[in-house]
């Protein structure tokens, strides 16, 4: 919802819905594995369509679900640890295409 409107006289004016309100559909993910500093491996979320705030909300999902940690970079979800076929069986339930990918 637009916040900054307070006042229209136009009787056809509507409030669109923003890409901001919609509720997360169905987004085709992809799962990598990397490997990082001191041989950790960390296992990545690309491809997800949002703003921050739902990408940092489903993030904090994933990791609580996995019980491990980790965060939210340029767009990407890192979780620590192997967890890719979790990952994607989440993913999957909650109606998302997730496919693994890369190592």
């Amino acid at each position: 919802m637009k916040k900054n409107i307070v006042y229209s006289t136009d009787l056809s004016f509507e409030i669109k819905p923003s890409t901001d309100d919609r509720v997360l559909t169905s987004q085709d993910l992809r799962i990598h594995l990397d490997r990082r500093k001191a041989g950790k491996i960390v296992t990545i979320i690309k491809g997800f369509v949002g703003n921050r705030k739902q990408l940092e909300e489903y993030a904090t999902l994933i990791k609580k679900k996995c019980g491990v940690g980790g965060t939210v970079k340029n767009n990407e979800i890192l979780v620590q640890g192997n967890v890719r076929e979790i990952v994607i069986s989440l993913l999957n339930k909650d109606g998302h295409i997730a496919k693994p990918s890369g190592g």
